[in-house]
């Protein structure tokens, strides 16, 4: 259960630029479930890809599939010193299924500063968008973008990785298409790729029950109980409820995966995330089933916090 937070102070121009995304958001979204794009985009500036470094990371984008807008933004750090072979991390970005894409400017940010900082290569997926396309589109153009991508050829790639060292992640509704699309993948053999960590920050679950923090964490940054509700009626096929096994993953119809070969699981969770509780049920959820799962909590972090600018000082 979620505990009391302290009051949550944040500076005005973080205040402002949530208030901005938030109205976009709300602006965007119809009462029918669908989604105004042209509202949307006003909201959602995007970044073009840069061969020339930018903050120390170089960036290309590579089409999949045309047809499905299925592609990806590669990021590589170019002041590494190191002559070892990089990771890979795989990326779904969030957005409630329905918002966002990998060019979105606080998502390009974000995969140029875990390449940076982390010393990886970082391969972030754009994926088709509910409910134009619901599931499980995502999770099958997220499949596909890593079957894709086992089969490059990387010889002539100027950064060295190795498709042996990776890792899926994503964050809110990309943390979601994460864990799905490693169920899958830990079905299939690959040629090259090794999935060796799934890192799922803040990852997008629910339920039919009204937990004890999206109760109590009314009015914070980001998420409510009535948007979220929404994003899962644009995303899930018409009769579903929030106890879909791909919602409540641990749920009344979950699927047991105890005898699947997970990987090992790096889950964050912040103090002001009203999923909070659903996300410490999937860390028990995973234990449960015998699989390794570490939790990391930031307790006075809103739901996606790292996409801010000054990411780890926005809170006061």
């Amino acid at each position: 259960m979620a505990e009391t937070p302290r009051t949550l102070r944040l500076s005005l121009k973080t205040r402002f630029l949530l208030a901005a995304h938030s109205f976009g958001i709300r602006a965007a979204s119809r009462s029918d479930h669908t989604v105004n794009r042209s509202v949307l985009n006003i909201f959602d500036p995007k970044a073009a890809a840069s061969a020339k470094p930018i903050n120390g990371v170089s960036s290309f984008d590579d089409t999949i599939d045309p047809t499905r807008n299925l592609w990806f933004r590669l990021y590589a750090p170019t002041s590494t010193t190191t002559t070892d072979a990089l990771p890979v991390i795989i990326f779904f970005h969030g957005g409630g299924f329905a918002f966002m894409a990998a060019n979105s400017k606080s998502f390009d940010v974000l995969c140029r500063r875990l390449a940076r900082e982390i010393n990886a290569v970082v391969i972030s997926i754009n994926y088709r968008l509910a409910p134009e396309y619901k599931y499980p589109c995502q999770y099958e153009d997220g499949f596909d973008a890593l079957k894709y991508i086992d089969g490059m050829a990387f010889e002539n790639f100027p950064a060295k990785l190795v498709l042996g060292r990776c890792f899926i992640a994503g964050d809110s509704a990309g943390g979601n298409v994460a864990h799905h699309v490693v169920l899958k993948a830990c079905e299939h053999t690959f040629s090259n790729i090794k999935i060796k960590g799934l890192i799922a920050m803040q990852p997008f679950f629910g339920g039919e029950e009204r937990t004890e923090s999206e109760i109590k964490l009314v009015g914070v940054p980001l998420i409510s109980v009535e948007g979220t509700d929404w994003m899962w009626k644009a995303f899930l096929p018409e009769g579903s409820d929030r106890n879909h096994s791909v919602v409540n993953v641990f749920g009344p119809n979950a699927v047991d995966i105890s005898g699947v070969k997970f990987p090992a699981t790096l889950l964050f969770v912040g103090g002001f995330d009203p999923l909070q509780d659903w996300q410490k049920r999937y860390h028990e959820g995973l234990k449960k089933s015998g699989k390794e799962v570490h939790l990391v909590e930031y307790p006075n972090a809103f739901h996606g916090f790292y996409c801010l600018p000054n990411r780890l000082n926005v809170l006061c």
